[in-house]
């Protein structure tokens, strides 16, 4: 058995790939799922789809490898965070569809919370902001709103999880209802300092117990698959939210250094070592993961829209036909005309938090073009980034002194160049991209014994490209200030 099976399960496909002992992908599988959008700000998944989806890839991962389960040593599970299923426990079915991470229909709930003086509290003992963005508030929707859910809640009928412990519940056949850290951390429910769900925050958000997960360690054997989904018992021995995971791919195992992904959204962390951070400028403490010794902190901020604003010019205004045509629309301008995008679609992440703004272009003339238009959402992504870095830096007085990426933008070296100018430090990306994966497979193959130690697997990061800064710091300056104008006139524009 010389393989480790990673199931990366995402907010817009679900993809299985398959490593093997020198971190190489020798197998990959990826599929799409239904995007429900019922009223503007709200986002769903069908979680039975997200079920389906994500077993499918797996066999099919399996097969393209040339291998059968009983070749995989073990499985590690990374996954959307915040993404909020609540199921029967008896028939395994969902009540409602998947709340996604960036529904906002809470917020309203969160300002009440807000007002009556709960955010200090949330704050201190889970390392968040109170935001519709987390889960908590997300399943009290669904006890509120879906008759009969609260009571049957109560009587422990019902179980709550996010997508890793979905996927779990279900590949071991109803046996375990289990999440991590990284992933609970995530809830508004979990108190990061003592490791355990904390009774005072599930009475105010009128939680039951009886529909958590039981917390478990990142890296440990949690039960075997049930035969009839891959045709063997292989070991589930990772779990890692999908910015967790990168995180430990990337092999930053030490206080002050930094990933960025590039997905869906952005999502920065800077590993803080066995203590959180207390941020001063809106980011968020979380746990990176517990695998051995002392629990690892780090802290985060969070982009909404980062990827996604591609797809809006692929789906929403159609002037690319695939995601990939993006870079060499924004290279048919030579900058970006004092065009800018702010691609608040569902209001603005870290450090702004704001749920009301929305999303704006600025700058247009009856000389803008789609090649303007394309490289504004480009470097939309870049700007948020360089907001997000310098609050950071500011948090943990750490200077940057190269930020590592990740996802699938990385491919897009117009970005990464972009993105090196205006922070003024290198951007490195790995020889391998899928550090997500990569990062639940090492955390699963730790638990087997795949990998010896942490020093082994640190022999096998190695950059791809090194993108230095170009750019004049003052040209750099001025941009940000330009973009730092466009963001203020999309604040507040939805009224509470």
């Amino acid at each position: 058995m010389s393989f480790i099976l990673a199931l990366d399960q995402g907010t817009t496909s679900s993809r299985a790939l398959v490593f093997d002992h020198d971190g190489n992908v020798c197998g990959v599988a990826q599929k799409e799922f239904s995007q429900f959008f019922p009223q503007p700000g709200l986002v769903e998944h069908d979680a039975d789809e997200i079920w389906a989806s994500q077993l499918g890839v797996a066999v099919e991962a399996i097969a393209r490898a040339g291998l059968t389960a009983t070749d995989i040593a073990a499985i590690g599970i990374t996954n959307q965070r915040e993404t909020t299923i609540v199921w029967d426990r008896r028939s395994g079915k969902p009540i409602h569809n998947a709340i996604v991470w960036q529904d906002r229909r809470t917020a309203s709930e969160c300002d009440r919370l807000k007002s009556e003086g709960f955010e200090a509290l949330f704050r201190a003992r889970t390392g968040l902001v109170l935001d519709a963005y987390f889960s908590g508030t997300k399943l009290a929707w669904i006890l509120d709103h879906v008759p009969g859910a609260r009571a049957r809640a109560e009587t422990g009928e019902l179980a709550f999880g996010t997508v890793d412990s979905w996927l779990i519940w279900n590949m071991t056949g109803g046996e375990r209802h289990v999440t991590d850290p990284s992933n609970a951390s995530r809830t508004l429910l979990f108190n990061i300092h003592c490791g355990e769900w904390d009774p005072e925050l599930l009475e105010i958000l009128r939680i039951p117990p009886a529909l958590l997960p039981k917390v478990v360690a990142s890296s440990e054997v949690y039960g075997e698959t049930a035969g009839r989904f891959l045709a063997a018992h292989v070991p589930i021995a990772g779990i890692a939210g999908d910015q967790q995971a990168a995180l430990f791919g990337q092999l930053c195992n030490r206080p002050g250094m930094v990933k960025n992904t590039y997905g869906t959204g952005c999502f920065m962390l800077m590993q803080t070592g066995d203590r959180p951070v207390v941020s001063e400028r809106n980011l968020i403490s979380t746990v990176a993961c517990k695998s051995g010794g002392p629990t690892q902190y780090a802290l985060e901020g969070s982009v909404f829209v980062a990827g996604a604003a591609v797809q809006w010019l692929r789906d929403g205004l159609g002037i690319i036909r695939s995601s990939e045509e993006v870079e060499t629309l924004a290279a048919s301008v030579p900058d970006n005309g004092g065009v800018y995008l702010v691609p608040a679609f569902t209001g603005l992440g870290a450090p702004h938090w704001d749920s009301y703004a929305r999303g704006a272009l600025f700058g247009l003339t009856r000389g803008s073009t789609a090649g303007h238009i394309a490289r504004a959402t480009l470097e939309s992504i870049a700007f948020q980034t360089a907001d997000l870095l310098e609050a950071m830096e500011q948090d943990a007085g750490i200077p940057l002194t190269e930020l590592r990426v990740d996802g699938g933008a990385t491919s897009n070296d117009l970005l990464m160049q972009f993105q090196a100018d205006l922070l003024g430090v290198p951007v490195v990306r790995p020889r391998v991209r899928e550090t997500t994966a990569l990062g639940v497979a090492y955390l699963a193959g730790l638990a087997v014994g795949f990998w010896r130690d942490q020093a082994e697997i640190g022999q096998l990061w190695q950059a791809e490209r090194t993108f230095t800064p170009a750019m004049e710091r003052g040209r750099a300056a001025e941009l940000r200030s330009r973009w730092n104008r466009a963001l203020e006139r999309s604040k507040g524009w939805e009224l509470p």
